[in-house]
């Protein structure tokens, strides 16, 4: 299945959002990246270190919380990380 932002001229924007205390970051940046190059998709990607008070605020549902053009690809119910 083909990344549908390969076909048009749109940058996609990535935002991954990381509790302090997260084991996934390095998983999450190789993983981000090879998905990128496959798709040769052109991407502004962000990487935040975030505490559960700016979860909170952010309405993020986990760690790590990936938002590609601002909507969370696995929103969840209770906002907080965990």
């Amino acid at each position: 299945m083909n990344c549908p932002y390969n076909n048009i001229n749109m940058k996609m924007k990535i935002d991954c959002y990381i509790a302090t205390s997260c084991s996934s970051e390095e998983r999450l940046r190789i993983n981000i990246n090879e998905a990128i190059k496959l798709e040769s998709v052109d991407a502004d990607l962000n990487f935040y270190k975030i505490d559960e008070a700016e979860a909170k605020k952010l309405n993020l549902m986990g760690s790590p919380s990936v938002l590609i053009n601002g909507e969370d690809i696995l929103p969840g119910e209770i906002p907080g990380i965990s």
